[in-house]
């Protein structure tokens, strides 16, 4: 594995975390949102990883080969049902006076967002010594 290939690695990383970090910021900006263009609450959404592989080699017992970073496989919907608010005079209340609320815990959220945080900093702390070393390299090659 060369000294690229780790910038490559931890870029993959970032630009996933970033996205990460869109998609919570998202949700916590529609905590409260009760109609969509469907007509329906707003449902969480999820970004869904999956690891990047080499391409195998050729020839027999060739194998993928693992640690080639992260990329976004999807961004899903929550699944989970709206919470129901007793609000009889919301413009969306029902015939019982139920507002279908979206699917989002902002708690949760905020959690998510510290961990993509950490994430996208341990990308850049892994990146930095990349650096470091690289230059550490051409040192001992000028000297």
């Amino acid at each position: 594995m060369g000294i690229f290939s780790s910038f490559r690695i931890s870029a993959t990383g970032l630009a996933a975390e970033r996205l990460r970090m869109d998609v919570i910021a998202n949700n916590i900006a529609n905590v409260n949102t009760t109609r969509t263009e469907d007509g329906r609450p707003y449902r969480r959404r999820q970004v869904v990883f999956q690891a990047l592989t080499a391409r195998p080699s050729r020839g027999p017992g060739a194998s993928e080969a693992p640690g080639q970073g992260v990329a976004v496989a999807a961004i899903v919907e929550d699944p989970s049902p709206p919470r129901m608010v007793y609000d009889p005079g919301h413009p969306d209340a029902d015939a019982r006076g139920y507002v279908a609320m979206p699917n989002v815990d902002a708690v949760r959220e905020l959690v998510d967002m510290i961990s993509a945080t950490r994430a996208y900093e341990a990308n850049v702390t892994a990146l930095d010594a990349a650096k470091t070393m690289a230059m550490r390299a051409l040192d001992i090659g000028r000297a």
